[in-house]
């Protein structure tokens, strides 16, 4: 259906679930996708950028904010062998399929739950946020992940994003440039960018009030 997003709360399209097969790491990940959630098809290449670029510590706390049917969560869990990861995304059907690929990946180290952006994740800090933002959903939504990222990040934290140019991911780097004290380009391929950005800015609500944007993370 053509107003049937990947971000609507309950998808109304045909599920046409399907199995993909992924290699991570030397092992094959079987994994479902399903009509009416990003990437029904198989792995995008956004998402493969990432997750091909990710290095994370054994023991860290990771979030993967709008985790879809769950690629990069997955493989985020099964890089840290002490750590740890949130996944959230505001589709239902999603959070089944991630649930269930975490599952039968092996990764028992993930829990996932529903709700908008940060809303699920309550007042939990995290040590990396991982995100390929629902960029459809509008240039609003990406900023309010970006703005809201500081207060969900502990100590020395980072927010990984990937975009692509038809995404606006310039627009959203030089955004980032400004109001955090360090922005790297990991890696480029496929007109996508992964963005690394540390040391976020003090007084978020300054940041939020510059862009005139409200909170998708709080009541």
């Amino acid at each position: 259906m053509k107003n049937d997003h990947y971000f609507t709360e309950n998808p109304r399209s045909p599920r046409n679930e399907r199995t993909i097969r992924l290699l991570y790491r030397g092992r094959i990940l079987k994994l479902t996708t399903s009509g009416g959630v990003f990437a029904s098809e198989g792995l995008d290449p956004g998402t493969g950028l990432l997750v091909a670029n990710l290095v994370l510590r054994g023991d860290e706390r990771v979030l993967d904010l709008g985790c879809g049917w769950g690629p990069i969560g997955i493989a985020a869990a099964l890089s840290l062998p002490t750590g740890s990861v949130l996944m959230t995304d505001v589709n239902k059907r999603a959070v089944d399929l991630a649930r269930r690929n975490a599952r039968d990946a092996g990764a028992t180290n993930v829990e996932v739950r529903t709700g908008t952006l940060y809303l699920p994740a309550g007042e939990e800090r995290f040590d990396v946020i991982l995100s390929n933002p629902p960029y459809k959903a509008g240039r609003e939504t990406v900023l309010n992940i970006l703005t809201e990222a500081p207060r969900h990040l502990r100590e020395g934290g980072k927010l990984l994003l990937v975009g692509k140019g038809g995404q606006g991911i310039l627009y959203y780097q030089h955004f980032l440039e400004e109001h955090w004290s360090h922005v790297e380009v990991l890696a480029r391929g496929g007109g996508y960018r992964v963005l690394e950005a540390r040391g976020p800015p003090q007084n978020v609500e300054a940041v939020a009030s510059i862009l005139g944007t409200q909170s998708l993370s709080r009541p």
